[in-house]
């Protein structure tokens, strides 16, 4: 499907993916599951794969890449989780640019928020760890593992701030992200910047911009100054 052009630089909304997309996730998350992932007895050959987990939520992402039963991908995740917790903010730094643009989008009048298929406190303390948690109004995550996409988050982030769907646009680096923000009725604005999806993805799953750096997210939500 090739990229509708929807202009969506006057929705009241922006609602922000996390990881790839805000914060640079990908080589703390990478590193932390190749180690568990490792000791599980994944091939080194298959381990290139690793970065497909990012974007879809846990602990279905070890099933969906590796192939792994629902029971050790669960055990996985446990053992995921109780290394990656402890990274603190190295391993969620905002890329460079997005403070300023966060900050710009409020000074437009914008309302922000995260949708994220990390768990909920994890959000907020990522958020919290790069003191930006007030240029937002609301910060969602999944609230429970059973959480398969983030559809339900994006809705209630809208739900949340007594909006509509026409009125909010959802940035995100994955095609879950456009996705679940098609099934809310919701547009998506793609971002490459992260190098988390594959060449043509977000094009394919018909976001409605795709954005190859911060600055030209800004251009596409704010428009050309």
């Amino acid at each position: 499907m090739a990229l509708t052009g929807e202009d969506v630089t006057g929705r009241e909304l922006v609602i922000f993916d996390f990881d790839g997309t805000l914060a640079d996730t990908v080589e703390g998350i990478c590193a932390t599951a190749r180690t568990v992932l490792s000791a599980h007895g994944v091939p080194e050959e298959d381990l290139e794969r690793v970065p497909l987990i990012i974007g879809p939520p846990f602990p279905q992402a070890f099933s969906l890449v590796f192939g792994l039963s629902s029971e050790e991908a669960g055990q996985v995740t446990a053992e995921y989780r109780a290394i990656y917790k402890d990274l603190g903010i190295e391993g969620w730094p905002l890329y460079p640019g997005v403070r300023e643009l966060l900050e710009d989008l409020r000074a437009a009048g914008r309302r922000l928020a995260v949708a994220s298929s990390k768990r909920e406190p994890l959000v907020m303390r990522a958020v919290a760890d790069n003191g930006v948690e007030g240029l937002f109004d609301v910060c969602l995550g999944k609230t429970s593992d059973e959480q398969a996409d983030k559809s339900q988050t994006i809705a209630r982030a809208i739900e949340a701030l007594g909006l509509a769907p026409s009125d909010a646009v959802m940035v995100g680096d994955r095609y879950h992200d456009v996705d679940a923000a098609a099934a809310c009725g919701v547009p998506c604005v793609g971002v490459t910047y992260g190098g988390t999806a594959a060449p043509g993805e977000l094009e394919g799953a018909g976001a409605c911009a795709v954005a190859s750096s911060v600055e030209g997210l800004r251009e596409v939500l704010l428009g050309r100054e």
